[in-house]
């Protein structure tokens, strides 16, 4: 699980650099992103309905698998000049549809394999093994791009995945398996018509898809401020985001030593709060040093608002319906990434300040919805 969340932490940063290093385009950069992340959140019903169904080690293997012949293929092809714009998007998309197997996957494992009284703890866990693979895989990535060129890097990745799939192939797993005879696109409209039943999973979707469209216009703003504006290296890209990833492992760890139950919402707001504050530092950030401060301001407050999202997600949620619950909700959630991507491209060719700009209002106006939309009181929805 860490080794391909590792080869995933690389793959966002070297397939940004790889696109800003041979097609210098802000805005092809967003759109891959885009296409990297949003025709898998459309499919995600269907991804959880099978992952209830099916289990979850098959399918990550699968989802490995096919991230690592699309990375090879990029590699490959652009090594060989062969690979125009249109084509790189094509591939990037048919490449995410599989990603909420593993996405969704490895995140509802937890709270099948962990007690409830100890899904803090777990979360903990889960937040700081992701964050971990940020602290090593964005500066690996980084370097290796500087050092030995994009195409060697993705290569490098591509093989991680497939190493990857490959570690889960021996796994046993413990899901449990949705009873019935209902269709797969039959259990995946259930699994839709769930979380916006849920009064909880539907606040968590406004919360968290406001608050990450912040964060997509980060992944492609920052590493134009540091490569464009401060002329610095690909490596320095990683080791910025390498430091947020730190400094999201402690406070994450911090964070699960401490019980939230009831605490959640507040959690929330204070780490959106504290993110937002940081983001408006960036279009005054004119050295390293500065960026690095408002990167690791921004990773502070991831750790205690993952804890606190995750909990809440989790205790609202009715374990029989973790698979599909959990892909659905999930990418709600991270629907505004994509979005975040595809707006930074256009906002950067007009700003780099107005960019960051946009970022950390669009991140204040996320945290009205943590206490207006999340309910107070804990409560499951009835079964569609």
């Amino acid at each position: 699980m860490l080794l391909g969340r590792l080869a995933a932490s690389m793959l966002a940063v070297t397939l940004i650099l790889f696109v800003l290093a041979r097609y210098h385009s802000p805005q092809l950069a967003g759109l891959t992103l885009f296409l990297a992340i949003f025709p898998g959140l459309v499919v995600s019903p269907i991804a959880g309905a099978l992952l209830d169904r099916q289990g979850r080690a098959r399918l990550i293997v699968l989802d490995y698998v096919i991230a690592a012949i699309t990375v090879l293929l990029i590699a490959l092809l652009s090594a060989g000049h062969e690979l125009p714009p249109v084509l790189l998007l094509v591939i990037v998309a048919i490449s995410s549809l599989t990603n909420p197997l593993s996405n969704a996957g490895n995140r509802s494992l937890f709270p099948i394999v962990a007690p409830r009284h100890l899904w803090e703890r777990a979360n903990a866990l889960d937040s700081s093994a992701f964050l971990l693979s940020s602290i090593v895989g964005a500066p690996v990535a980084g370097t290796l791009v500087s050092w030995i060129g994009p195409e060697w890097a993705l290569g490098i990745v591509g093989v991680l995945f497939a190493i990857s799939a490959l570690a889960i192939f021996q796994f046993r797993d413990p899901s449990p398996r949705s009873s019935g005879t209902e269709s797969i696109l039959g259990q995946a409209w259930q699994g839709l018509i769930y979380v916006l039943r849920n009064p909880t999973l539907r606040g968590l979707a406004m919360s968290c898809t406001t608050y990450n469209v912040s964060w997509g216009i980060l992944e492609i703003a920052v590493p134009v401020l540091l490569l464009g504006r401060l002329h610095e290296t690909a490596a320095t890209v990683g080791y910025v985001w390498g430091a947020m990833g730190v400094a999201g492992l402690l406070s994450a760890l911090a964070t699960g030593r401490v019980k939230t139950q009831g605490r959640e919402r507040q959690l929330m707001l204070g780490s959106i709060i504290v993110g937002a504050v940081a983001m408006a530092i960036l279009p005054f950030a004119s050295s390293v040093a500065l960026v690095a401060v408002a990167v690791i301001g921004v990773g502070i407050a991831n750790g205690p608002f993952d804890i606190g999202m995750f909990t809440l997600r989790q205790r609202r949620t009715d374990p029989a319906w973790f698979g599909r619950a959990f892909a659905v909700s999930m990418s709600l959630n991270f629907a505004g990434m994509p979005v975040g991507a595809a707006l930074a491209g256009p906002l950067v060719g007009w700003s780099i300040n107005v960019a960051f700009g946009a970022a950390a209002v669009v991140a204040l106006v996320s945290a009205v919805f943590p206490l207006w939309m999340i309910p107070r009181e804990e409560g499951l929805p009835v079964s569609p």
